[in-house]
């Protein structure tokens, strides 16, 4: 109620103003017509007159009025330049703020939660630097201050700050207005104060804090570069550290541009995601999956046996899979690339000089302009009194171990219910094994809508997978050949014997041994960067898991595209790392995918979204393939059809997301996928399906009553 007292009486005075025409009594020849009265009411009354004047400034720049500008020149005449200038910049600041205070009173909640999810950049830059771009418009008076005053209230900028920023920012353009003022008789117009060359002058004076902070940039750098020795020339435009996902897409785009590069990796080139994670991960899924659908050979007509087979022969497969895609990221490829690679540990010895010790014994240092960190991340190992006296595996450690192993382990522990600790917990039980996952939280895949989450408990569930959450594993104990594991529920203690442990809780970026500590660079979780993915030094780069704030492989490889590119061209134009549209999937049966936005997310951070499901148990692919099961839900902007987020339960759902993710990426609504023409019958026609459900839901009512009342008239 009190937003729309504010609209009716702004409203009512804008009206007013122009109903008596009011602006008349503002304008440059009625001001001369009467400066003779004006002149004998300050000689009379002055501080009245002051008063009175500072006031009526402050009604005109609060409601946006036209004629401060004419009353800028009015104070010039009247009061001189200081008084003048002194009256005109507190009571513009004044009105300024209060012009901010309504806009932001009336309209910010509304504008940032239609429109939050586009302003999220902006709103960043305005809380990082919005003084630093305020004082830049509020010097270049070609600008209409009334729209800045109203535009920077929809921002997260502070009151204070808007304030100070504009009685400094707009004083130059004050006194050049206020000292025209002191010769109003010769003044024929207000265009004719602001001359051509003035008005570049000002131009110039708004580009000055541009260069200003260029300045103050090189500064900085020099101060943070101050203790270190240059080198004259160097061996490098680029080394890089690490030979996973993220470094190697940084070579080859080095390579690519004709840069002279470096590669380092101390251990098998390809890293976690090749030789560890998704390519093995994957292989042992598909084998798994198999094995089940033989055990259920009923739901396609089939006899329903128990599969036979080797686990030796098992482990074999995901290892030639991985030697099948281990080409791709191999040392003669990249050197075919242009790419120089070597084996060993690399150490920043200044910000631009790397020690490498090679694994075949040597010592080697090597100068370069620009560094990239691309480290990874490692298997984070819980702090578990009794671990190391049991007999446990990370996600990476089980691959080798495993595939000497003739039978699959008997007995499985799995601590961790996020997306690794569930996808071997699935695989593993499908292959035979008797499986245990322990979760200290309410639930598994917490980063999900509750729903999924428990979809993915009753499959894990039924796949034979004893899903224990709210379970907290207080230590692990031996006694002879027998292993336990001692975990608490509701207060109380439980042993559960196993044979194997597997340690899932999460990864941990890999950040000592690297020289960061020793140049102060910051790595509390990850390597601090900024949004060019710079740390402390702007020539040394961090990217993928170790910078964080994803660990993704797709993730690696974007960001190592902006790392490339800012390190070997960022003194031409730099690039802010790009977050928006971020899908990822978790492969268990069936699978979750999801790009930006669920419910849980939306809910927590106040953003209103309309929410359309379709359930895949309706889709004819899925009922042909035995596979429906899952839903399509999308999460879009209320009333409209742009999408916000998407989470796709259901087989291929990693696959049938790509659709929504480019159409996130390219604003393109679901009003665009319904009309995109989909094969049937297929899975991908589901994305069609839920784009129809909205528009179903988005229909509009009383169009269709008119539709049908001519339809009614056409039949008569």
């Amino acid at each position: 109620m009190k937003k729309y007292l504010i609209v009716c009486a702004v409203v009512a005075v804008a009206f007013s103003y122009w109903f008596f025409d009011l602006g008349r009594y503002l304008t440059l020849e009625e001001i001369k017509a009467g400066q003779i009265q004006i002149d004998s009411w300050r000689d009379g009354a002055p501080v009245l007159t002051g008063f009175i004047f500072f006031v009526l400034y402050i009604a005109v720049t609060s409601l946006s009025l036209p004629g401060a500008a004419v009353l800028t020149l009015v104070a010039g005449a009247l009061f001189g330049l200081i008084w003048g200038v002194v009256l005109v910049s507190f009571a513009s600041s004044l009105g300024a703020t209060l012009a901010f205070l309504v806009a932001r009173f009336v309209l910010r909640d509304s504008v940032q939660k239609r429109f939050g999810d586009r302003l999220q950049a902006v709103n960043r830059g305005i809380e990082q630097e919005g003084a630093f771009y305020l004082f830049t418009l509020r010097l270049v008076p070609i600008f209409p201050f009334f729209l800045i005053n109203l535009l920077m209230g929809l921002t997260p900028i502070r009151t204070l700050t808007f304030y100070w920023v504009s009685q400094v920012g707009m004083l130059a353009g004050t006194v050049v207005y206020v000292t025209a003022g002191t010769q109003l008789a010769q003044i024929d117009s207000i265009s004719g104060i602001l001359s051509p060359g003035l008005v570049l002058s000002f131009a110039a004076l708004g580009i000055f804090p541009l260069i200003a902070k260029k300045i103050v940039g090189s500064l900085k750098k020099q101060r943070v570069y101050a203790k270190w020795q240059k080198p004259a020339s160097f061996d490098r435009n680029l080394i890089v550290i690490g030979g996973g996902a993220a470094g190697l897409v940084s070579a080859y785009i080095g390579a690519a541009v004709k840069a002279k590069v470096t590669l380092v990796e101390a251990e098998k080139m390809g890293g976690d995601c090749l030789n560890y994670g998704c390519v093995p991960s994957k292989a042992l899924i598909k084998s798994a999956k198999i094995a089940h659908h033989i055990r259920h050979g009923d739901d396609y007509g089939l006899e329903a046996v128990e599969p036979r087979f080797s686990f030796r022969k098992v482990m074999a497969r995901v290892h030639q899979v991985i030697a099948t895609v281990e080409p791709h990221d191999s040392v003669e490829r990249y050197t075919e690339l242009g790419v120089e690679v070597l084996s060993g540990y690399a150490k920043l010895v200044d910000p631009w000089t790397v020690e490498i010790k090679q694994n075949d014994g040597q010592t080697k240092r090597l100068t370069s302009r620009a560094v990239i960190i691309a480290a990874g991340a490692r298997p984070f190992v819980p702090p578990l009194p009794g671990l190391d006296s049991v007999d446990y595996f990370t996600s990476d450690t089980l691959w080798d171990a495993f595939a000497k192993l003739d039978e699959v382990p008997r007995r499985l522990v799995v601590l961790g219910g996020g997306p690794i600790g569930c996808e071997l917990s699935q695989a593993f039980s499908r292959l035979g094994s008797q499986v245990w996952q322990i979760e200290m939280g309410s639930r598994i895949l917490v980063r999900e809508d509750k729903e999924v989450s428990e979809l993915a408990r009753i499959s894990l569930t039924e796949n034979g997978v004893h899903v224990l959450t709210e379970h907290k594993a207080l230590r692990c104990e031996r006694e002879e050949k027998n292993q336990f594991i001692v975990v608490e529920h509701q207060g109380q203690e439980h042993r559960i014997e196993f044979d194997v442990l597997i340690c899932a809780v999460g990864r941990a970026a890999r950040l000592t041994g690297y020289g960061l500590e020793e140049l102060g660079i910051s790595t509390e979780r990850t390597v601090g960067t900024n949004e060019y993915l710079e740390t402390l030094y702007p020539n040394i780069f961090a990217a993928g898991d170790v910078a964080g704030p994803y660990q993704f492989t797709h993730t690696a490889a974007h960001q190592a595209w902006y790392a490339a590119v800012n390190s070997l061209f960022g003194e031409f134009k730099k690039f802010k790392v790009d977050y928006s549209v971020i899908p990822w999937t978790t492969f268990i049966d069936p699978e979750v995918a999801r790009v930006g936005l669920n419910e849980q997310e939306a809910s927590e951070r106040g953003i209103a979204v309309d929410v359309t499901r379709y359930g895949i148990d309706d889709l004819d692919r899925a009922i042909a393939d035995s596979a429906a099961h899952g839903f399509v839900k999308v999460l879009t902007v209320p009333g409209k059809d742009r999408i916000l987020g998407v989470t796709i339960v259901g087989e291929h759902a990693g696959d049938l997301l790509a659709e929504f993710v480019l159409a996130m990426k390219h604003g393109l609504g679901l009003k665009k996928i319904l009309a995109t023409i989909h094969t049937y019958p297929t899975l991908a026609e589901a994305n069609k399906y839920a784009a129809g459900e909205w528009k179903r839901a988005n229909v509009p009512q009383k169009l269709l009553a008119w539709v049908e009342k001519y339809h009614n008239w056409k039949r008569r």
